[in-house]
C-alpha cells in the first residue's frame, strides 16, 4: 500500500514518525508523499488538519489515520506507543473506512472575478483587524439578519466540538451533516438585532454572508488564514466532498466527546 506518513516537528513526534516509518517499510508497503491511499498524521488533531488540507484534492481516493503523541483528539484513534497494533491493522487493510461531511467555503474578494473555493474540516470564521464587522446574512439566498460585532463562525459538525463549542454552539453528531453558525460577540440594539443564538443549518440548504466594504477582514479555514482582504461575500454550504478516515478502530463521536470534555465517570470516581 503507498502510505503518507507526516508529523510536526516536535521531537516526540519526529521520533515516532521515524519510528512508525521503519515498521511499514519492513511490512512491505510504500512510503510516498505523491497521491498516497492512506495518510497517517502523527502529533494531534492540528497535525491532521495539516494533513488534511494537503491531500484535500484527493478525497475520493485516500484514507486518513491520526496517530496522537499527547491524548486522543477527535480525529486521533491511536496512541505513539501502539504502532505495532496499527502495522497489523494495516496489514490486514479491506478499505473499510468511516466519513465526515465538510465544510464548502466559496469566497468573493474585491480584487479578483473569480471566486475562490476552500474545504473545511473544523470551521471557517469572519472577522476584521481591529474593527466590528457588519455584514447581512441569507439563508438559502433569502435575507435573515443584519450582524454587527466581532465575528461569525461556521462549523461542521465535528467542528462543532471545536471554536462554535466555545462560543455556546451546541455539539452535533456528524451523521447530521448539518452546518452551524454562531455568533462572535453580537451587538443587539435598535439598529442591529440578531437572533444571538446559534443557528443550525439543514444540509439543502447554504449560507451567505454579505460585507460591508472594507479592506482588512481576516478569514479562517480550519488552521489557514487570510489576513487584510477586501472580502465582498462569503457562501457556506456542506460540501460534495468527505473526508475518509480509516476504520480499524474507530472511536465512537460521543465517547470521543465524552473523553475530551467529561472525563471517564470511572476515572472521576477513582478520584473521589
Amino acid at each position: 500500500m503507498k502510505i503518507a506518513v507526516m508529523g510536526n516537528t516536535s521531537e516526540k513526534s519526529s521520533q515516532v514518525t521515524a519510528d512508525l516509518k521503519r515498521k511499514l517499510l519492513a511490512a512491505g508497503h510504500e512510503l510516498t508523499t505523491a497521491d498516497p491511499q492512506l495518510v497517517v498524521s502523527v502529533g494531534g488533531d492540528g497535525t491532521l488538519l495539516n494533513c488534511f488540507h494537503r491531500y484535500s484534492h484527493i478525497l475520493d481516493t485516500v484514507r486518513f489515520i491520526g496517530v496522537h503523541t499527547g491524548h486522543l483528539g477527535f480525529y486521533t484513534d491511536w496512541r505513539d506507543y501502539e504502532l505495532d497494533d496499527l502495522v497489523k491493522e494495516i496489514n490486514a487493510d479491506v478499505g473499510q473506512s468511516v466519513s465526515y461531511p465538510l465544510l464548502d467555503v466559496q469566497v468573493k474578494y474585491a480584487t479578483q472575478k473569480e471566486a475562490s473555493h476552500f474545504l473545511s474540516l473544523n470551521e471557517s470564521t469572519l472577522r476584521r483587524n481591529a474593527l466590528t464587522i457588519k455584514t447581512d446574512i441569507y439563508i438559502r439566498d433569502a435575507f435573515f439578519e443584519s450582524f454587527r460585532g466581532d465575528g461569525i463562525c461556521v462549523a461542521t459538525p465535528t467542528g462543532s466540538t471545536a471554536y462554535s463549542k466555545s462560543l455556546g454552539g451546541a455539539v452535533l453528531h456528524p451523521r447530521l451533516e448539518a452546518l452551524q453558525l454562531t455568533e462572535i460577540a453580537s451587538i443587539n440594539n435598535r439598529v442591529f438585532r440578531t437572533l444571538s443564538s446559534p443557528i443550525v443549518i439543514a444540509p439543502d440548504e447554504w449560507i451567505t454572508v454579505k460585507t460591508q466594504t472594507a479592506a482588512d477582514y481576516t478569514l479562517t479555514v480550519d488552521q489557514l488564514s487570510s489576513h487584510n482582504r477586501a472580502i465582498t461575500e462569503i457562501k457556506y454550504q456542506i460540501a460534495k466532498e468527505r473526508i475518509h478516515f480509516a476504520k480499524y478502530r474507530h472511536m465512537h463521536f460521543w465517547s470521543r466527546v465524552e473523553d475530551s470534555f467529561i472525563g471517564s465517570i470511572r476515572e472521576q470516581n477513582n478520584g473521589l
